[in-house]
């Protein structure tokens, strides 16, 4: 197991804390999401109650939601961190492709006024940063942008299939994998949805999100072979 993806960590305080397992758990959630635990990593519960200060029983409740989460997979000597194969991936981008498609024609019937111009406005401070911004901040603009649209739907329970389905690491950083052509593409299409969402015509909406979401795929397989 690497001896830095921890170097980050925001869990400072004593053991204490009330909230402690689900903090331990949200930590090593993000560490895999964003890629600072690999695939196939082993996660020795020792090392990381010490690291994170902590008794085994919240490391081992949080590796108990990680599996469940699809992140982690029990072995008999302790845990690893999953690698998805090329079918499951492509299973939970068709997932995602249904979900976001979904949640965006809602957001072009539902969204108010106002949310249409947050939406636009982070597309455009999106566009406005591609000459200078990193790809690391590219990566959160993009974030920013779907999860504006995802709200904009108003359905709190679709949102959170969306995220559940979202949060691997093949999905997280797919934008720092992408070419300066493909970015350019990405920002066709979200000038696509914005047009779709202001326009309120939600099998536009629709249709676009779920080709986005596809294209993602296609890029994401092309790097795995």
């Amino acid at each position: 197991m690497t001896g830095d993806f921890l170097a980050t960590s925001e869990l400072d305080e004593p053991e204490a804390t009330p909230h402690r397992a689900t903090e331990v758990y949200e930590e090593l959630r993000r560490a895999i999401v964003e890629g600072r635990i690999r695939p196939n990593e082993r996660l020795v519960e020792a090392d990381l109650a010490k690291r994170l200060r902590v008794s085994r029983t919240p490391i081992r409740e949080s590796m108990l939601q990680l599996v469940s989460d699809g992140l982690v997979l029990s072995r008999r000597r302790g845990w690893v961190v999953r690698e998805h194969s090329a079918r499951e991936i492509q299973d939970i981008y068709e997932v995602r492709a249904a979900l976001e498609g979904y949640a965006a024609g809602l957001a072009a019937e539902r969204a108010t006024d106002e949310m249409l111009k947050s939406i636009v406005a982070i597309h455009e401070s999106y566009v406005a940063a591609l000459g200078e911004a990193s790809r690391g901040h590219l990566i959160e603009h993009n974030d920013e942008f779907h999860d504006s649209v995802i709200r904009a739907a108003g359905n709190k329970r679709l949102a959170e299939q969306i995220q559940r389905n979202s949060a691997f690491y093949f999905v997280h950083r797919i934008g720092g994998f992408l070419s300066d052509d493909e970015v350019r593409t990405s920002i066709e299409g979200h000038q696509e949805l914005v047009d779709a969402l202001v326009a309120r015509d939600a099998p536009r909406a629709e249709a676009v999100a779920r080709a986005r979401v596809l294209e993602g795929l296609t890029k994401t397989l092309a790097r795995i072979r």
